[in-house]
């Protein structure tokens, strides 16, 4: 099963939803495999992978080579992608094109949009011409510049409630699903309730209809990442680190490459041309 429609059949079964970051082709071979319902290119891709301090320097392109190389790995999966920090602020115009392009160029099935009530025009114009709409409500990381850095958010009244002012208002405009990130888990359960598209939670508790995290966190590449809500699976890191320092050490002491790592030549060969 591929496509969005994979978040309201598994909603409507009461099926957990399961979905998590990729980048690059190699692990997208992986994930088409695996049990994974659905892929984000996430403008994390701007701190895993370029090394940023945030994912404001991600463009438009980046979005779109990642996303490419994504889509050729995981053929059979429901594929969104992220619209990075200023792609669809300035006007609905330039959201419309920008959205288009990641749609036509990678071939992912939607794309993911931070904000509330502020970006709606933006929303609806991008829906109009068919192309699906995944909300971003919470913590949104294109904004740390306004909250001050990673912080949770809705944790008092006003916040609670402007959250859900802007998640009713989000799917009044079509949005077919919600990432929720960073929020309490009991505002989540009453978000929840007033809801009828289906929820991703990361950082968000339990009730939501799904959850998301980051790839890179849950097998241990980044040591410096350890967001509260992120449990690792597996320390690849160290799995890595290993095998390049025993590649090191085979290097130096001359271990390898050993003879079942080389090509043969015949002997005459290499004789006929010292001679030569």
């Amino acid at each position: 099963m591929s496509g969005i429609s994979i978040f309201a059949e598994k909603k409507a079964k009461n099926e957990k939803i399961t979905m998590l970051t990729c980048y690059d082709y190699a692990t997208a071979c992986v994930f088409n495999r695996s049990n994974i319902d659905a892929i984000l290119i996430g403008d994390s891709l701007g701190m895993v992978y370029q090394g940023n301090s945030s994912t404001l320097p991600v463009t438009v392109d980046d979005i779109i080579y990642h996303a490419r190389a994504v889509k050729r790995g995981a053929t059979d999966k429901c594929i969104v992608a992220d619209m990075p920090f200023m792609s669809y602020h300035v006007s609905a115009e330039d959201a419309v094109r920008n959205a288009g392009r990641i749609i036509k160029e990678s071939g992912v099935d939607a794309v993911k949009i931070e904000g509330g009530i502020e970006i709606l025009d933006a929303i609806k114009a991008i829906i109009a011409p068919k192309i699906p709409v995944m909300g971003h409500l919470g913590l949104t990381p294109q904004s740390i510049n306004v909250f001050g850095g990673f912080k949770v958010q809705g944790k008092d009244l006003d916040s609670a409630r402007n959250l859900i002012r802007d998640a009713l208002a989000l799917q009044d405009a079509g949005v077919f699903a919600f990432t929720f990130e960073g929020i309490p888990a009991k505002l989540m359960t009453l978000i929840q309730s007033k809801l009828s598209v289906p929820s991703i939670g990361i950082g968000a508790g339990v009730d939501s209809d799904g959850q998301v995290l980051v790839i890179n966190d849950i097998i241990g590449m980044c040591d410096n990442m350890r967001p509260k809500f992120v449990k690792q699976y597996a320390d690849v890191g160290s799995i890595i680190l290993n095998a390049v320092n025993s590649y090191c050490d085979e290097v130096r002491a001359k271990t390898f490459p050993a003879a079942e790592h080389t090509f043969k030549i015949n002997d005459e060969v290499i004789e006929a041309l010292k001679n030569e």
